[in-house]
C-alpha cells in the first residue's frame, strides 16, 4: 500500500516538474504576444482546469480588466469581463489581500450576485500573479468533483509566477494606423485601417467608407459569427484577441486572413477600442498550438446543441491542423463506442472490425476487442502511439503512421473517446500534445452536455409529433404534404399545429396555427384547439362559424394565451376556396405559370382575444397545378428579417420549386429554417378531380305523399343518369326508408341527396335532429317498426350518419352494375 500510495505521490511531483519545465521553455521569447496565452494553456494541461484567466488593473485602477483566457467561455460559468477592485468578487479579493483563493461550490453559491446566469457546479481558484507593476490575478475553474488538490495548487502558483502580461503597442488617437494595422471604436462602429489591411481586403481607400460592417460584409459567412462576437456588446471581454477568418476573392477560394488585437477600456470620454493588426494567414507558419484554434474550438462547443454538432466541431478543429488522416468520435455506452462521427465517412477507409460492426449510419465498436483503448480509458489520460507501435489490428489500422487516443472526461467519468490516425509516419511535438489534452476536456464536457440535450428534445419531439397527425388523408384531386420542426432553443413545447380534414361532397379544410409561447400549456391548448376545431368543421359549418366557434371556446378555457389560425376550406370539384384567418399569415399561391401569390385574405383578430369577434371569409380561385402554402412565423421570421421579407423569400423559393415532387419542396423551404422557434409548414398541390359526381337535391315537404314524391324524383334523377334494374330498386327502397324515418322520428326540414361517382351511388338525408338512429338487437315476428335500419344495411355497401349543422345526415352508399 505505501509503495502505491509513493508511486502515486511520484507521479503528482512529476505533473509539477513537468509543468515547471513547460514553464520555464516558455521564457525562451518573453517578448512574443502570445506567450501569455501559451502560459494559460499550462493550467488546462498540469492542472485539469476548464477555463484559465488573467485580470490587471486598468489605468485608473478602479476596475480589473480581463485581458486573456484560455479554455470555455467564461460566460458559461457566470464570469464577467470586469470587476471593481474595491468590491467583493473572488479576483479583488485575491488582488487586494495578495493572498489565493479557493473556493468551491457552496462558498460560490454564498458569494452568487442577483441577477448573474451561469453554472455554480464548480471550483475556482484565485491566485495573485506577476503584471506589468507586479499586481494582477489568475484565475482558474474546475470542474472536478474535489475541485483542485494539492499538486493542482502548486502547478497554478508556478503559472501565476511566470504569467507577464505585456503591453502592446498602440498608436495614439489621431495617428496614421499601421499599414496592416486598426483602430476600432465600439461605440460607433468606426475604423482606421491602414492600406496594406484595405490590400487584403481587396479594397481600395476611396472605396473604403471606414465602416466595419463595409469590411465585415467582404467575410465568408460561415466565419461571421467568430468575427462579430469580437465586436458585439455580449462578448466583449477586455484582452488580446486572436482569430482566423476567410474573405471572398474575386475568383478562387476564399483567402485566409489571421487578426491579432486588444480591446481596451474606455474612460473619460474615451469609448472601448479594439486594436490590432491583420495578416495573410496563407503565409504565416502553421501552428497547430495557436490559442485561437482552442478558443475556436470552444465557441463552437459552448454553441453546440446535440452530439451530432459537438463531434463535427471537433473534426474541424482537430483534423486539419493536425494533418490527420482520420478522425472518429464516439460515446461510450455500456462498454461500447457508439461512433457519432467519421472522417472520412466511407467504411472502407475504417479497420475491418468496424466494417463488420457497421450497424446503420455508424459502428458500433466493442472496447473489449481494443484492450489498448480500454487501458486509456480506464486511466483517464491522453495516449500517444507513433509509428511501429504494436497495437490490436482495430487500432492499428486506424493510424498506421502514428495513433493518439484522447479519452474525454466529464463530471467524473469517460463520456467518450476521440481517436485521430496518420497513415505516414508522424511525430509528436509538445505542442500538439497541450492541444490534444486541451480539446480532450473540451469535448468531453460538450458531449455530455449535449446527450442530455439530445435525450431531452428527443422527448419534447416524440411529445409534440404525438399531438399533431400521424399521417394525413389521401385526397380526392389533390396531394397535401406537411413538416414539423420543433425549436432548438429550448427544451420546451411548442404550439405550432397543422391539421387536413376532409369533408362531405369532396371538400377538404386545411388548417395550420400557433398557439402563443413554448410551454406545456401551450401544447396542451394546441392539442384542445386542433381538436376542436377539427369537430366544428366535420358538423358542417362554413369556416367563418368554425372560426368564431374555436374563438368562443377559447374565451370559455379562460386561459392567457391566444392562439392564431389560417382555415382554408376547399372545394374539390369546382377548384374554389374560402380563406379565414384570425391573426395568422396568409396562404402562399404557386400558380400552374410559376407565378406566386400571398394571397389577399381579410383577417381577424388572433382566437381568443375577443369574445365578439368577426372572422371574414375571402374567395380563393385554384387552378389544376396551383400549390398553396401555409407556414407559422417560425419559418419566415427571424432576427434579420421581419415578416414581410421572410413571406417575400418563400414566395421566391416556391417560384422556383417543382410541385411534382412535394416532399422536396417540403424538405428544401425547411433548409434555411432558423431553430430559435418552431416551425409548421402544410403544402396542398390542387390537381383537380378527373371525374366529377353527378348531382341532386331535393327538399322533402311533411306531407302524407312525401316518401312517394321521394321515390318519383329518386327514378327520374337515376334514370337520366342511366341507373335502371335492380340497382333502381335497391336505391328506391334506401331512399323510402331513411326518408321515412326523418319524417317519423324528427321535426323540421328534411332534405334527400343523391350523388353518383364511378359507379357508386350515396344517398344522404339530413334532418334536423342530433340523435343517431339505433339499430335494434332483437325484433319479435309481430313488431310493426325497427327494420328500416337492418334493411338499409343489408343491401348497402357501407351506411352511416355524419352531424351536420346542429342535425345530421344518415348516409348509405349503394353499388351499382358495372
Amino acid at each position: 500500500m505505501a509503495d502505491v500510495v509513493s508511486e502515486d505521490a511520484a507521479g503528482r511531483r512529476t505533473r509539477a516538474l513537468r509543468a515547471e519545465n513547460a514553464l520555464t521553455s516558455l521564457n525562451d521569447d518573453p517578448e512574443s504576444p502570445e506567450r501569455l496565452r501559451r502560459v494559460l494553456e499550462q493550467a488546462l494541461v498540469f492542472a485539469g482546469a476548464a477555463l484559465a484567466a488573467v485580470y490587471t488593473p486598468g489605468e485608473d485602477g478602479d476596475l480589473l480588466y480581463l485581458v486573456e483566457s484560455a479554455g470555455v467561455p467564461l460566460t458559461l460559468y457566470g464570469l464577467r469581463d470586469s470587476y471593481p477592485s474595491s468590491g467583493g468578487s473572488p479576483p479583488a479579493d485575491a488582488y487586494r489581500s495578495g493572498r489565493p483563493l479557493f473556493l468551491g461550490p457552496g462558498e460560490l453559491a454564498a458569494r452568487a450576485e442577483s441577477g448573474r446566469v451561469g453554472r455554480r457546479d464548480f471550483h475556482l481558484a484565485v491566485l495573485p500573479a506577476h503584471g506589468d507593476d507586479g499586481r494582477a490575478c489568475l484565475l482558474a475553474v474546475g470542474e472536478g468533483p474535489a475541485g483542485f488538490d494539492d499538486e493542482d495548487r502548486k502547478c497554478l502558483e508556478l503559472i501565476a509566477d511566470a504569467i507577464v502580461c505585456p503591453v502592446p503597442a498602440v498608436a495614439p488617437e489621431g495617428a496614421e494606423p499601421r499599414p496592416n494595422a486598426f483602430t476600432l471604436a465600439m461605440d460607433t462602429g468606426r475604423v482606421e485601417v491602414g492600406d496594406e489591411l484595405l490590400e487584403l481586403f481587396g479594397m481600395s481607400r476611396a472605396a473604403f467608407d471606414g465602416k466595419v460592417e463595409t469590411l465585415l460584409g467582404l467575410t465568408v459567412p460561415e466565419d461571421l459569427p467568430s468575427l462579430m462576437s469580437l465586436f458585439e456588446a455580449g462578448h466583449m471581454s477586455f484582452g488580446d484577441r486572436e482569430l482566423e477568418f476567410r474573405v471572398l476573392q474575386p475568383s478562387g477560394p476564399p483567402k485566409w486572413l489571421r487578426l491579432r488585437g486588444r480591446m481596451l477600456p474606455g474612460g473619460e470620454g474615451r469609448p472601448a477600442r479594439l486594436v490590432g493588426a491583420v495578416a495573410d494567414a496563407s503565409t504565416l507558419r502553421s501552428d497547430v498550438t495557436d490559442v485561437a484554434r482552442v478558443q475556436r474550438l470552444a465557441a463552437a462547443l459552448a454553441m453546440a446543441g446535440t452530439v451530432r454538432d459537438v463531434s463535427q466541431a471537433v473534426v474541424s478543429a482537430l483534423r486539419a491542423p493536425l494533418r490527420a488522416d482520420r478522425i472518429a468520435l464516439a460515446e461510450l455506452e455500456n462498454e461500447r463506442l457508439v461512433v457519432t462521427v467519421l472522417d472520412p465517412p466511407e467504411p472502407e477507409s475504417w479497420p475491418e472490425l468496424w466494417r463488420l460492426e457497421w450497424r446503420s449510419e455508424w459502428p458500433e465498436a466493442p472496447v473489449r476487442a481494443m484492450p489498448t483503448l480500454a487501458a486509456a480509458l480506464r486511466e483517464g489520460r491522453a495516449q500517444i502511439w507513433p509509428a511501429g507501435t504494436v497495437l490490436e489490428p482495430a487500432l492499428a489500422d486506424v493510424g498506421p503512421g502514428g495513433l493518439a487516443v484522447l479519452p474525454l472526461p466529464a463530471a467524473g467519468r469517460m463520456a467518450g473517446a476521440c481517436l485521430i490516425g496518420w497513415d505516414a509516419p508522424h511525430h509528436f511535438d509538445p505542442d500538439e500534445r497541450a492541444l490534444l489534452t486541451a480539446s480532450a476536456g473540451l469535448a468531453g464536457q460538450a458531449l455530455t452536455r449535449a446527450h442530455a440535450l439530445d435525450a431531452e428534445h428527443e422527448l419534447v419531439g416524440m411529445l409534440q409529433r404525438q399531438l399533431l397527425p400521424r399521417r394525413l388523408p389521401e385526397l380526392p384531386g389533390a396531394t397535401a404534404v406537411a413538416r414539423y420542426l420543433p425549436s432548438t432553443a429550448g427544451l420546451e413545447l411548442g404550439g405550432d399545429w397543422y391539421d387536413v380534414i376532409p369533408l362531405p361532397d369532396n371538400h377538404v379544410a386545411l388548417v395550420i396555427g400557433d398557439v402563443q409561447g413554448h410551454s406545456a400549456a401551450a401544447a396542451t391548448l394546441m392539442g384542445q384547439m386542433r381538436t376542436a376545431l377539427r369537430a366544428y368543421a366535420v358538423e358542417g359549418h362554413p369556416p367563418d362559424v368554425v372560426v368564431a366557434r374555436a374563438n368562443r371556446l377559447l374565451m370559455d378555457l379562460e386561459t392567457d394565451l391566444f392562439a392564431t389560425c389560417a382555415y382554408v376550406d376547399l372545394d374539390m370539384e369546382e377548384g374554389t376556396a374560402w380563406c379565414v384567418r384570425a391573426g395568422h399569415l396568409p396562404p402562399v399561391l404557386r400558380h400552374p405559370d410559376g407565378t406566386t401569390e400571398i394571397a389577399e385574405a381579410d383577417g381577424g383578430p388572433p382566437l381568443g382575444v375577443l369574445a365578439q369577434a368577426d372572422f371574414p371569409m375571402t374567395p380563393l380561385r385554384l387552378r389544376p397545378g396551383t400549390l398553396v402554402a401555409l407556414t407559422t412565423d417560425g419559418l419566415v421570421e427571424s432576427t434579420e428579417a421581419d415578416i414581410d421579407e421572410g413571406m417575400d423569400r418563400l414566395a421566391r423559393e416556391l417560384a422556383a420549386s417543382d410541385p411534382a415532387h412535394l416532399g422536396l419542396v417540403a424538405d428544401a423551404l425547411l433548409e434555411g429554417a432558423r431553430r430559435s422557434d418552431d416551425v409548421a409548414l402544410l403544402l396542398l398541390r390542387y390537381d383537380g378531380m378527373a371525374t366529377h359526381p353527378l348531382r341532386e337535391g331535393w327538399t322533402v315537404w311533411r306531407v302524407p305523399q312525401a316518401a312517394g314524391h321521394a321515390r318519383r324524383f329518386t327514378r327520374r334523377v337515376l334514370r337520366r343518369w342511366g341507373v335502371h334494374g335492380d340497382a333502381l330498386d335497391t336505391a328506391l327502397l334506401v331512399v323510402s326508408e331513411l326518408v321515412t324515418n326523418a319524417l317519423v322520428h324528427t321535426d323540421g326540414q328534411v332534405r334527400l341527396d343523391l350523388t353518383l361517382v364511378s359507379r357508386r351511388l350515396r344517398v344522404s338525408v339530413a334532418d334536423a335532429s342530433p340523435r343517431t338512429p339505433a339499430k335494434p338487437t332483437d325484433i319479435g315476428w309481430e313488431a310493426t317498426g325497427g327494420r328500416g335500419i337492418l334493411l338499409v344495411e343489408a343491401v348497402s355497401v357501407a351506411w352511416g350518419t355524419v352531424p351536420v349543422s346542429g342535425g345530421k345526415q344518415v348516409w348509405s352508399e349503394v353499388a351499382l352494375d358495372a
